[in-house]
């Protein structure tokens, strides 16, 4: 049996947070580095409103796992 991939999109209007969690390795460095954005506890536990399109990308792009990644809107 083949196992879905889950993948899920969060956007403020100039970035797209792309988060795969089956490549998640919840070492919790997003949390701890913008806690105001990524909160583990909350639902969704991606609130793009929390932070500044720099912030986010500068901590999106600090992710080791890879389950963290932006799109840019066009």
């Amino acid at each position: 049996m083949e196992e879905k991939k889950i993948i899920k999109n969060y956007t403020n209007g100039e970035i797209t947070v792309v988060w795969q969690p089956a490549l998640c390795i919840h070492c919790g460095d997003c949390v701890r580095g913008l806690n105001s954005v990524f909160d583990s506890k909350a639902r969704p536990w991606i609130n793009m409103d929390g932070g500044t399109t720099e912030a986010i990308t500068h901590q999106v792009n600090a992710c080791p796992s890879g389950a963290l990644s932006l799109l840019e809107e066009k």
